[in-house]
């Protein structure tokens, strides 16, 4: 199917098994990376436009999978800079509000540990949160979020390294 990606005349069903086989996987992605529902909801919503309208871009130099991922980890990060701004001239954190969303999301039923964990991660840099999150709970590889993230697999050791010491230390896990 991907060599029929690059043609301009995508049928509608072919879009619709891209959406199927790839819209939930995105969404969680997004989601744990933003918290609330609606926005993930709508930023992959966004993701998936731009997939539609940049298919003819898509040289297949790369899984299809990897690069809607780019595209999905772009708009978040895209979405987190934009809401970093907004928060800077109210008198809320970026932080404080995504934890609001954590503790108070009739879609989030976690666990004391769990929601701690997330508490953890909203503490991390974006990008180091994004590594940590497509490492751990994604479970790519290295090669995988290098691709994505358009990062060497040394500096993507490092950082996640790094945000699991800084989870370590938030939730007091001994090294």
């Amino acid at each position: 199917m991907e060599e029929a990606l690059t043609k301009k005349n995508l049928t509608d069903n072919e879009f619709t098994s891209i959406l199927k086989e790839y819209k939930e996987r995105v969404y969680w992605h997004i989601r744990k990376m933003v918290i609330d529902h609606d926005d993930a909801d709508d930023i992959t919503q966004e993701t998936f436009i731009k997939v539609y309208e940049n298919l003819d871009k898509f040289r297949g130099d790369s899984d299809l999978f990897t690069w809607i991922y780019r595209i999905a980890t772009n708009e978040c990060l895209k979405f987190l800079r934009k809401k970093k701004r907004t928060s800077l001239f109210s008198f809320s954190s970026l932080e404080s509000e995504l934890e609001n969303s954590l503790t108070s999301s009739a879609y989030i039923d976690g666990t004391e540990i769990e929601i701690k964990l997330q508490k953890a991660l909203l503490k991390l840099p974006d990008k180091q949160r994004l590594i940590f999150n497509m490492k751990y709970f994604d479970d790519l590889s290295y090669e995988e979020i290098s691709s994505i993230t358009e990062t060497s697999v040394g500096g993507l050791k490092a950082s996640y390294h790094h945000a699991v010491k800084k989870i370590k230390k938030y939730i007091s896990l001994p090294d």
